[in-house]
């Protein structure tokens, strides 16, 4: 080969991959030129789906675009998840992730059709929502160092209820149970409600709701707050210790959480400009009261800060299924 011909070749080699990376910043500088749509793995009405809307409300009126909330609810969030993570990595699919589907199902199922870790790339951080361990208001369980005490004078006899088998309230209960070295008899549910109202009835020792379901019962006097499940007290219910303050140890926290994810691959000025977006939605006015109304803690952050947190998330629920012989298959 002549020394012109190969230059010639390199020369066209450059010009491709300069038009490559071109077209990618061009798209970031344009996108979004379509609808966008925010996926979740659950009905109308929740907490994510609240999140979701209020936020999705803010890139439309930012970009004059029209972004869809799209509820795919199903089988512990799998159908949402595969759906996206299956979806062109252009940024106009995005996932709602959330701590059941993206960090609990890969440590309880042994196969899934999609991959937290590989398939997905983090935007941001959005919520923090705290659950809140209750008792019912006519309970013998006056605070949580009591309810530890008879969960080793009474081994494997002291009920727990959660949303189901697999739930983050369920991981929480079992983490509570290897940090304290008791054992207690899990009660499952299908969903929070229906928790709620056994422990009301007296029929489960604890539930353990989000905050967005157990608050308004402990305002109107049916269920006694006994902590709260994160590191710090939460605004609606300033006077309920931490479960670290309840008992005295280090390092107990099992919160529920949101944030939004987009496909591998999706170019990284795309991801900027949606965090970047979301950022500013989550210090509005509007948006923060709505969100910390629900009992949300607000996060948001940088791709690589959510990035880290999703990561040892992974670990910790991994460690806490493994311990307690959670499997879902």
């Amino acid at each position: 080969m002549t020394m012109t011909r190969y230059l010639c070749r390199i020369a066209t080699a450059l010009m491709f991959f300069g038009s490559l990376f071109g077209g990618q910043t061009a798209m970031a500088k344009d996108w979004p030129t379509q609808t966008m749509r925010i996926v979740l793995p659950y009905p109308p009405g929740g907490a994510s789906d609240v999140t979701a809307r209020l936020l999705g409300m803010k890139m439309s009126q930012a970009w004059g675009t029209t972004v869809v909330i799209e509820n795919r609810p199903g089988a512990n969030g799998i159908v949402a998840n595969e759906l996206v993570a299956k979806s062109p990595a252009d940024g106009y699919t995005v996932l709602m992730a959330n701590l059941g589907p993206n960090a609990i199902n890969p440590a309880v199922y042994g196969k899934l059709p999609y991959d937290t870790a590989k398939d997905f790339a983090p935007v941001i951080l959005t919520t923090i929502v705290p659950l809140v361990i209750v008792t019912s208001s006519d309970s013998p369980i006056k605070n949580l160092a009591q309810l530890i005490v008879m969960a080793k004078e009474k081994p494997g006899q002291i009920t727990f209820g959660s949303a189901g088998n697999g739930a983050s309230n369920h991981l929480a209960g079992e983490l509570l149970a290897a940090m304290t070295d008791v054992r207690m008899l899990h009660v499952p549910y299908k969903g929070d409600a229906p928790s709620i109202t056994d422990v009301m009835g007296g029929q489960i020792a604890i539930a353990l709701p989000t905050a967005l379901a157990g608050v308004p019962h402990i305002k109107n006097g049916k269920l006694r707050a006994l902590a709260v499940t994160s590191q710090k007290r939460i605004a609606s219910l300033p006077d309920v210790p931490t479960v670290d303050e309840a008992l005295g140890i280090k390092g107990y926290e099992a919160v529920s959480w949101g944030g939004l994810m987009v496909p591998r691959g999706t170019p990284v000025d795309v991801i900027a400009k949606i965090n970047v977006e979301i950022n500013k939605a989550l210090k509005t006015p509007d948006v923060a009261e709505k969100l910390t109304g629900l009992g949300a803690e607000i996060v948001g952050g940088t791709p690589e800060a959510f990035d880290t947190f999703l990561r040892a998330e992974l670990i910790k629920w991994k460690k806490v299924a493994e311990g307690a012989k959670i499997r879902l298959d």
